[in-house]
């Protein structure tokens, strides 16, 4: 949906870890909304995680084509474990409630503990389109980096074309702040780019 550069393309940096309390010691904590419940994800989900992402629609205004190779989803796998190692980048499962499958993904990356600013990625399989599941998702996660995590801002890289996620993101408060054109070449495409940010004490004041 909005554009999340794949992990193992960004430059590992070393930076501060979270405050206490925002991450368990191995793993992500579950985040639960009322429908869903982002979570992390397991060397079993490799088949939801390819699912997901082989998937040229998902992939359409991303910054990477769609995998063809389930060998992808494992070193994607790989970089979201090593990202939440380095304390830089924290990627969860989106799975409805009482159905543990993954049907998405939404992301923390570029994470900088130190300055308390993210910024935010997020994808849902095709088949959960139009029932304002990314909104549920991205409601918590956001309760979550401007609560335990201590985040002050959270930027959006969109392509201007993705109409259905610059719509959810406005929904939650994302103000447009700037336009970069010819930010991304995928596949032969040159694509410009929607910035996006969100303030912690704008968050806290809509809800």
């Amino acid at each position: 949906m909005a554009l999340n550069p794949m992990p193992i393309t960004r430059r590992a940096r070393t930076v501060p870890m979270p405050p206490p309390g925002a991450v368990d010691a191995d793993r992500l904590p579950t985040l639960v909304a009322p429908r869903l419940q982002l979570r992390w994800i397991e060397p079993a989900d490799l088949d939801d995680l390819y699912g997901v992402f082989s998937d040229p629609d998902v992939t359409r205004y991303w910054s990477h084509l769609a995998w063809t190779s389930p060998d992808e989803a494992t070193i994607y796998l790989e970089a979201i474990h090593q990202g939440f190692q380095q304390g830089n980048l924290f990627q969860w499962g989106i799975a409805l409630r009482g159905d543990d499958r993954i049907i998405g993904s939404t992301t923390l990356y570029d994470i900088d503990h130190a300055q308390g600013r993210a910024e935010l990625g997020f994808a849902l399989a095709r088949d959960h389109w139009g029932r304002r599941y990314a909104r549920e998702a991205l409601t918590v996660l956001l309760d979550h980096a401007f609560g335990p995590m201590a985040m002050r801002r959270i930027e959006v890289d969109v392509d201007p074309r993705n109409l259905p996620s610059l719509r959810t993101l406005e929904a939650l408060g994302f103000r447009r702040e700037g336009y970069l054109r010819q930010r991304w070449q995928v596949g032969g495409e040159l694509q410009d780019s929607v910035l996006m940010g969100l303030l912690a004490n704008d968050w806290r004041a809509s809800r």
